[in-house]
C-alpha cells in the first residue's frame, strides 16, 4: 500500500514537471524574443543582406526556440558561403559567423571553383573573366583541377601564364596561355611532352616563341608549330646545330658570372 502511494506520488511529481516545464519552454519563447542577429565574417562578396533574406523567417521566434541547425543550412546554402557557425549570445542575440568561399578558377561560363575543386555558381560570375577558365567531363572538377595545378606550375617554371585548360570528353589535353599560343597535348604522356616542348623554349628564343600561334605535341618524338601571320621563316638548320646550344649555355653562364660579381660589389 505504501509503495502504491509512493508510486502515485512519483508519477503527479513527473507530470507536473512536464506539464510546467512545457509552459515555461513556451514562456521562454514569447517572453524572449530574439533582438540581435549579429553576422562576423570578411567579405568581399558576400553581401550582409543576403544572409538577413536567408534568416529572416528563422529568428521570428524566441532565444530558446530558435532553430540553430535549421539557421546554420539556410546560410550554408547561399553560394559565397565556405562555413558557418551560429551561437547563442544570452540573452536575446544569436552570432552567426561566415567564412566566405575564395574563387581559384572559373569552371566553364558559369560556375567558379575553389582551391579545393568544389563547385559553385553565384550570379556575378563575369566579374571573374581574369581567373583561368577551367572545362573538363563533368563530375570531374577535382581531378581536372589538379592537372591544372601541375600544368600551370610547368608553364610558370618558364615564366609562361595559363589562360584556359581543357579536357575533353576522350580525355585529351588543351591549354591556352595568355599570349594566346594554344597548345594541343592529345590523350597519352601529355606532362611529358609538356616538359619536352619547355625545355626548348630557351633555344628557340623570346621572339620566335611569341610568334608561336598552335603547338602541336601529338606526336611521338616531337612537335609542330602553326606560326602567326606575318612571322619570319626560320632556319630551324641553324638552331639545331650543336654549337649554338653551347654558345648559349656559355652566354648564360657568362650573365649569372657577371651577375654574382654585380651582387658582391
Amino acid at each position: 500500500m505504501r509503495a502504491a502511494k509512493i508510486l502515485v506520488v512519483v508519477l503527479l511529481a513527473i507530470g507536473l514537471v512536464w506539464l510546467y516545464g512545457s509552459d515555461l519552454k513556451n514562456y521562454g519563447s514569447r517572453a524572449i524574443p530574439i533582438k540581435y542577429v549579429r553576422t562576423e565574417g570578411v567579405f568581399q562578396y558576400l553581401g550582409k543582406d543576403e544572409v538577413k533574406t536567408a534568416l529572416q523567417p528563422l529568428v521570428k521566434t524566441g532565444f530558446f526556440s530558435a532553430d540553430m541547425e535549421a539557421i546554420q543550412l539556410a546560410v550554408l546554402q547561399l553560394p559565397w558561403v565556405d562555413t558557418v557557425t551560429v551561437k547563442r549570445i544570452w540573452p536575446d542575440a544569436i552570432v552567426i559567423k561566415v567564412r566566405e568561399k575564395k574563387p581559384y578558377v572559373r569552371w566553364g561560363e558559369h560556375s567558379l571553383l575553389n582551391e579545393r575543386g568544389e563547385i559553385f555558381s553565384p550570379r556575378n560570375v563575369s566579374q571573374f573573366q581574369a581567373l583561368p577558365l577551367l572545362t573538363g567531363p563533368a563530375l570531374q572538377a577535382k581531378k581536372v583541377l589538379e592537372i591544372m595545378k601541375g600544368v600551370k606550375t610547368a608553364l610558370a617554371d618558364q615564366a609562361l601564364e595559363l589562360a584556359d585548360f581543357s579536357i575533353n570528353d576522350r580525355w585529351a589535353w588543351r591549354i591556352r596561355l595568355a599570349t594566346g599560343m594554344e597548345i594541343l597535348l592529345g590523350r597519352n604522356d601529355q606532362l611529358k611532352k609538356l616538359q619536352r616542348f619547355l625545355k626548348t623554349l630557351p633555344v628557340l628564343g623570346q621572339e620566335r616563341v611569341d610568334t608561336m600561334a598552335i603547338v602541336d605535341l601529338r606526336y611521338p618524338n616531337g612537335y609542330a608549330v602553326s606560326w602567326r601571320p606575318g612571322s619570319e621563316e626560320i632556319d630551324w638548320k641553324n638552331i639545331a646545330k650543336p654549337e649554338n646550344k653551347i654558345d648559349a649555355h656559355l652566354k648564360k653562364a657568362a650573365e649569372s658570372r657577371q651577375n654574382g660579381k654585380k651582387n658582391r660589389t
